[in-house]
């Protein structure tokens, strides 16, 4: 209903996407149907994720290679994925100490991400 809103002012949309693959598909599918969709952001490949590459959670990550700037929608059942549910329960076994990075300049002011 938003982008339909903007459409009508003639707004573009820019979906934000600092997640993962999954929410990256869904993210996708609406930009296959918004006739506003201008670009897609993502965080895939980002400094932040250090730990272990996001692409490992699905079983096909080649379905978000770019080519030239550009990705192809996802078609497969559903969002257009497929998780790797064991490396799922392997890194849930693990854990995680994530948390929400805080930079700071030199001088210790806080820098942007």
């Amino acid at each position: 209903k938003i982008a339909n809103m903007a459409e009508a002012y003639d707004v573009a949309l820019a979906l934000h996407c600092p997640l993962g693959p999954i929410a990256l598909a869904a993210c996708l599918q609406l930009d296959a149907v918004c006739y506003n969709a201008f670009i897609q952001e993502q965080s895939l490949g980002i400094h932040y994720n250090e730990s272990n590459d996001l692409l490992d959670y699905v079983k096909h990550p080649e379905v978000f290679d770019y080519d030239k700037g550009m990705v192809k929608i996802p078609n497969g059942p559903g969002l257009g994925i497929e998780i790797n549910e064991e490396y799922v329960i392997e890194r849930a076994a693990i854990g995680h100490r994530w948390r929400n990075p805080i930079w700071r300049h030199a001088d210790g002011s806080f820098a942007e991400w």
